[in-house]
């Protein structure tokens, strides 16, 4: 007795036991290339663990169960561990959710866990992993620039290159896009990616360019390129063979990053900076022409100011020309012809203005500068175009013109003298309409005689048509054979719909034709009334073969093409049908 009696006090003990149920990690920072292990631990025996929905994550390995019990100076302990490996798939703060277990008919859940992941990060490689027999695989993501000390929007290239030897690369996608803050940047397509060799710190090895960009820099001081990293497939050789003597290969996922990039990006000088400096970096020409110099009066011309070379083509503005007050000028057409590559952008870029002359005359437009900042000399080059004479053949003389507006100010004519007294008058009577005696009356105090007759016919034939108990019927009959018919077209791609609904179809085409319930149609009945009727034999018999080929076909294999044929067969019964029943 004293035995059980110490046995129920030990079970009472844990029953009364606090429930504990808790997550760790291994830790809560970690680079994009890393892996994070989670633990949920239990001191009870839980019922229906449900792990959380892992977002940003993916689970690497897992859920592994560890259960352990002892007992220490009659105390007995229990843990139960649920474990998971962890690789994230994106970077910036992640929360683990809560998991839930069940014991006693409570529900249990963990604390929500935060976790900070960061950049890729450079890790040691583990020599055991080494392959036997070779030397260690290699697999680097590497940014490759330029230039890292650029002036201000000169450009410079970076191109992403994957470096691997004695692994295999099935595929890859990107974790993290690379962030060009302060950089105007375009990728540069890649038609198709090809496998070459080449060396990576003196070892021998082959590589694929997986991405190139262009920037040019639009802020001095140190500018940050963030990394491109990679989830990257591969396949890796072990130390174990087969029975054939191959070694072994096994799929894995790495994740790689090229790292980020610091750029230290230099002023562009302020010595000598010409005053019209727009922000052009390159080598440039410069050219103001006009599409012709000879107009008359009202007619326009274009004059196009353009630069041409090479550099930033798009990120500076031309200077606008400065023309005469008798020169009407319209806002510009901005026209790009721009190619950009790896050695930057080049072409032409123009703007197009519209001039129309107003007055006699011969005017000068004056010449214009163009400034830009020479990379191959470190220097501000400055070039002026010509001045641009254009002749207006006809029209007022600017002085007449002028002296002719003074004038007419000051010399009021007869017609305007009483220009305030309105000679034309808008007069509305002071007697109104009245309803009394109006169209509107009379059509409204007729229509009550017209509408209701209307409403008594229309009432009478509805009721004859509803009394018509025998005509109703056929007419639903018809109804719904049309629609079983047309229902069964639909259904061709499900075979027990189909015949379902050709055997309604049927059916009302006989209930519509003969006159006869669902409790009359028996073979015999049908075929009888079908002849009396002056139905062919032929045509009864095959309606009669397909009706009972309806309820077989339903629980029989059929193709399409059959469900096609008995489909067109019925058709045709149904139209012949109808034309020999009298």
């Amino acid at each position: 007795m004293k035995r059980f009696l110490i046995l129920f006090l030990f079970t009472f003990q844990g029953l009364l036991a606090q429930v504990q149920f808790e997550a760790r990690v291994s830790k809560n920072t970690l680079g994009l290339n890393e892996r994070l292990r989670i633990d949920f631990i239990m001191n009870v025996d839980g019922d229906n663990f449900e792990q959380p929905n892992f977002d940003g994550f993916k689970i690497v390995a897992g859920p592994s169960q560890q259960i352990s019990q002892s007992w220490v100076n009659g105390r007995s302990s229990f843990q139960k561990i649920y474990s998971y490996i962890l690789q994230p798939d994106r970077k910036g703060n992640v929360t683990i959710r809560q998991a839930a277990i069940e014991f006693n008919g409570q529900i249990y859940k963990t604390s929500p866990i935060k976790i900070v992941v960061t950049n890729a990060v450079a890790q040691e490689r583990d020599p055991n992993d080494r392959p036997q027999g070779q030397g260690s695989e290699t697999l680097n993501l590497v940014a490759e620039i330029s230039k890292t000390n650029p002036y201000l929007n000169e450009p410079i290239t970076v191109v992403y290159k994957l470096y691997f030897n004695n692994i295999g690369v099935t595929g890859f996608k990107e974790l993290a896009k690379p962030k060009y803050n302060d950089f105007w940047n375009q990728n540069i397509d890649i038609k198709q990616l090809s496998i070459e060799e080449g060396s990576f710190q003196g070892q021998r090895c082959y590589f694929v360019i997986l991405k190139k960009t262009i920037l040019y820099p639009q802020k001095s001081g140190k500018l940050t390129i963030e990394p491109l990293s990679l989830d990257i497939g591969v396949q890796l050789p072990t130390n174990r063979r087969d029975m054939f003597g191959q070694m072994i290969i096994t799929d894995d996922n790495k994740v790689v990053s090229a790292g980020a990039k610091t750029i230290n990006v230099r002023p562009l000088p302020e010595t000598a900076k010409p005053e019209g400096f727009s922000g052009a970096v390159g080598k440039f020409n410069f050219i103001v022409t006009p599409s012709k110099t000879s107009v008359k009066s009202g007619e326009g011309l274009d004059l196009v100011v353009s630069a041409s070379g090479s550099g930033n083509m798009k990120l500076f503005t031309l200077p606008k020309p400065v023309v005469p007050n008798a020169l009407e000028m319209y806002d510009p057409v901005h026209d790009e012809k721009v190619t950009t590559s790896l050695t930057g952008m080049s072409g032409r870029i123009s703007d197009k203005y519209t001039i129309v002359p107003q007055y006699k005359g011969k005017y000068i437009i004056k010449p214009m500068q163009f400034s830009y900042f020479d990379l191959s000399t470190g220097s501000y080059k400055t070039i002026t175009s010509q001045e641009i004479a254009i002749d207006v053949l006809d029209g007022p003389m600017q002085a007449e013109a002028n002296s002719t507006a003074n004038a007419a100010k000051n010399v009021i004519s007869k017609t305007d003298q009483f220009k305030y007294i309105k000679s034309r008058t808008s007069l509305v009577s002071i007697a109104k309409n009245d309803f009394y005696g109006s169209d509107l009356y009379y059509a409204l105090l007729f229509a009550p005689f017209i509408i209701l007759p209307i409403i008594i016919i229309a009432k009478k034939k509805k009721e004859a048509i509803d009394g018509d108990v025998a005509g109703n019927r056929i007419k639903m009959n018809n109804k719904l054979a049309k629609k079983y018919l047309s229902e069964a077209k639909k259904q061709l791609n499900n075979k027990e719909a189909f015949y379902i609904a050709l055997e309604k179809a049927m059916h009302n085409f006989l209930k519509a034709k003969l006159h006869i319930e669902t409790s009359e149609m028996s073979k015999d009945n049908i075929r009888e009334l079908l002849l009396s009727r002056n139905a062919n034999p032929e045509s009864v018999q095959s309606f009669i073969n397909l009706t009972e080929n309806c309820e077989f076909a339903r629980y029989a294999p059929a193709s399409s093409a059959s469900i096609q044929q008995d489909f067109d067969k019925a058709v045709l019964i149904i139209s012949e049908l109808e034309k020999q029943i009298v």
